[in-house]
Formats: C-alpha cells, sequence, structure tokens
C-alpha cells in the first residue's frame, strides 16, 4: 500500500515555514523524490543563491528561478520546496496552477522569526533590522501565498513529524491535490 502523486505538490510560503524540512520527510512518507528548487538552481549556477543575488541581482535569479520550476514541474510528479519569492511571480503561479498544486505552508511571524533570525543563510535580510524586513515580507507576501490551493498550518511546538502527517492528511482529503493513496 503505497502513495501515488498525479502531479508536483509545489510547498510555497516565507523563509523559516519548514518548506525544506517538512518536504523531505513528506517525501519519505509517500515514497517520492525530494526536490528543492534553490538546490536545482545553485547546482545548474555552481553558486549558492546568496551569491547569484550578489553578482547578478535579484531580476537575474528569478528569471532562472522560473526556468528551472518549469522543468522540475515537467518532470516526474514529486514534492517540490520553492523559494519563499518563487510564488510571487504570476508566471511562476501560472505555471504551478497548471502542472502541480500549490500548498502553502503558513506560520505566523514569530514563528519564522524564531527559525531564522539566527541563520546568515538569507539574503533578504541582510539588512539593519532583519525582524522588520521579515515583518514587511510576511505582510507583503501572505495575500499572494493566499492564492495556494491548500494551506496547512505551521506550529510552534509541532514536531517535523506531526508537520508531516498533517500536510499528508491535508493532500489526502483534498481531492484536486493528486495525491492518492493505494496501488501505484
Amino acid at each position: 500500500m503505497g502513495y501515488h502523486l498525479k502531479k508536483t505538490v509545489v510547498l510555497v510560503g516565507l523563509m523559516g515555514a519548514g518548506k525544506t524540512a517538512v518536504g523531505t520527510l513528506v517525501a519519505q512518507k509517500l515514497g517520492v523524490p525530494f526536490l528543492d528548487s534553490d538546490h536545482e538552481i545553485e547546482r545548474a549556477a555552481n553558486m549558492t543563491v546568496a551569491e547569484i543575488f550578489t553578482r547578478d541581482g535579484e531580476a537575474f535569479f528569478r528569471a532562472k528561478e522560473s526556468q528551472v520550476l518549469e522543468r522540475l514541474l515537467l518532470g516526474k510528479p514529486c514534492i517540490l520546496s520553492t523559494g519563499g519569492g518563487a510564488y510571487l511571480a504570476e508566471g511562476n503561479r501560472a505555471l504551478i496552477a497548471k502542472h502541480g498544486v500549490a500548498l502553502w505552508l503558513r506560520a505566523d511571524l514569530e514563528l519564522l522569526w524564531s527559525r531564522v533570525r539566527h541563520k546568515s543563510t538569507r539574503p533578504l535580510l541582510q539588512t539593519d533590522n532583519p525582524r522588520e524586513t521579515l515583518a514587511g515580507l510576511h505582510t507583503a507576501r501572505t495575500p499572494i501565498y493566499q492564492n495556494a490551493e491548500i494551506v496547512v498550518d505551521s506550529e510552534d511546538g509541532l514536531s517535523l513529524e506531526d508537520m508531516a502527517q498533517r500536510v499528508i492528511q491535508t493532500l489526502l482529503a483534498d481531492p484536486n491535490s493528486g495525491v492518492t493513496k493505494g496501488a501505484r
């Protein structure tokens, strides 16, 4: 008794929402591949996202991100984690809606801040007041993330295991998710 994915489940949300950690565990439990669009971009460019931002700017990075996203969406169905900004582009949202399903890992500002404040790997938070920057991103992006077909709430104190189970149960309960239980 396994699971079957008809289309790629694309995890969207702000940095710190748990897209990579939760996504990895969900993919393991479903027996499907896990991909991270940022890692795929880094592999293709042979540099980190932060280095691409510094060297080529955000616009260049976003263009590469869209190319990689399209390639991954046209591939074998998987669990796909995206960078926090990927879902903001209308073209990316249309691609995801056409070839996959968007799942927003929704988390409140306090939870996000508690998870990202000690990380130096977030190019968008390299500011004088990173908490204020994150709050601004949270305010600006929430109305866009609300376009996701599926929403799963992150809660402080929920283990990774519990979050993965919550995501899987939500996917199985939604007939549009493309995720079913049973023979492949």
